[in-house]
């Protein structure tokens, strides 16, 4: 079974995804990791960052595996992938339609007929339409400010992380393939004033329902 959780930057999807699967037993599969690995290589590969024919070049030489423990890249465990650099280029390299189409075919590979929960943008609506658990995660401004001010991975004041959020929100709802959308059927949740356990139980109570109408 695959389960897609959406939604935009700050709204809790990774805390969520990740209690989700460990509640379910499900492998956690993160596909921001991906972009945000693309982005780390491309920073650190000394090539202009700026040019995509740079990036597609170094997220084309990119492997990924997914193992009990998480995601691998290039044989090594994903980490170092949340700083304000990454921040940056992250969503500049993913609005490339060649740096998607990559991501999302492996993607695809990773989920290899396993129990998954996957978390990103566009899951639902692109990478697993057909997936039988689909989420949509929403909460207002100030709360996902909060959220990732509590995530003590930013150096930037509460009214930067602001405005890079309302970026953030601009970039990803405009991107030329695989925008931020809630794919059609997806269980809305509204998590401005909810407790994570609140949330998670409510996206459990779903994949158990879903469970039982397809007798899994």
């Amino acid at each position: 079974m695959i389960v897609c959780i959406d939604g935009p930057a700050g709204v809790g999807k990774s805390t969520v995804s990740a209690h989700v699967a460990e509640t379910t037993g499900f492998l956690y599969l993160n596909s921001g990791q991906l972009y945000r690995a693309i982005s780390k290589a491309v920073l650190e590969s000394g090539r202009d960052p700026g040019d995509p024919a740079a990036v597609i070049d170094i997220a084309s030489g990119c492997r990924f595996a997914l193992v009990d423990t998480g995601l691998l890249v290039n044989g090594v465990p994903a980490g170092g992938l949340q700083n304000d650099l990454i921040d940056q280029w992250s969503p500049v390299h993913s609005r490339e339609p060649e740096v998607r189409s990559i991501v999302n075919t492996w993607l695809r590979r990773l989920a290899g007929g396993r129990d998954l929960v996957v978390e990103g943008r566009d899951i639902g609506t692109v990478v697993f339409p057909e997936a039988e658990v689909k989420i949509y995660l929403d909460a207002d401004l100030e709360s996902r400010t909060h959220r990732r001010l509590a995530q003590g991975v930013s150096s930037l004041s509460p009214e930067a992380l602001r405005r890079g959020l309302e970026s953030r929100d601009e970039l990803d709802r405009s991107k030329p393939v695989g925008p931020l959308a809630m794919a059609p059927g997806a269980l809305y949740i509204d998590t401005s004033d909810l407790t994570i356990d609140q949330v998670c139980d409510r996206v459990v109570a779903e994949i158990r329902k879903k469970s039982n109408a397809f007798g899994s």
